[in-house]
């Protein structure tokens, strides 16, 4: 090398010179040359290898996870459908069951008023029957003890009075 190279330029302290750097620059980019190329066959290799069957995997898997997703989604839809749906039946059919036992009630209510009905009409015709019966009972009773007291009252005279004594009755007939 120079002698006058290795001097310092104008007062400069930099023992190599410019010449020398872009030498060992030049030597250093010229050895990376293999690494460089390495590195760019690995990133091309990951990229074939590695990157794209992942994105692939993954990009069917977000597919999967989302479709899996949306029809949960859309069963939760159809099953709260069917959920209204079914309360709507649910509701229709107590509504339908309460109007017909009403009705039924209302029925039965009816029968037994009928039923009370006949009854009391029954029980009034018996009671007409008995107040009919005991009248004729009665008035066969008076004439019975109307028939007896005339009897009666001849027996009582006819023990009381002496036996020439004639009785009233008789006296009246």
């Amino acid at each position: 090398m120079n002698s006058a190279a290795k001097e310092p330029l104008n007062g400069c302290c930099d023992p190599y010179s410019m010449e020398d750097i872009l030498n060992q620059l030049g030597e250093l980019v010229l050895g990376s040359v293999p690494t460089m190329v390495l590195f760019i066959l690995l990133v091309i290799a990951y990229g074939l290898l590695v990157r794209r069957p992942l994105d692939r995997i993954l990009a069917e898997r977000r597919k999967r996870t989302t479709g899996a997703v949306e029809q949960a989604r859309g069963a939760i839809a159809a099953a709260e459908a069917e959920t209204t749906i079914y309360e709507d039946k649910l509701r229709k059919a107590k509504a339908e069951i309460f109007h017909a036992r009403d009705q039924k009630l209302k029925q039965w209510n009816a029968e037994r008023e009928a039923a009370i009905e006949q009854v009391r009409q029954a029980t009034q015709q018996r009671i007409l029957a008995a107040k009919q019966e005991i009248e004729q009972s009665a008035a066969a009773a008076r004439l019975q003890i109307d028939g007896m007291s005339a009897e009666l009252s001849s027996r009582i005279l006819s023990a009381v009075l002496p036996a020439g004594i004639t009785q009233p009755e008789e006296v009246a007939q």
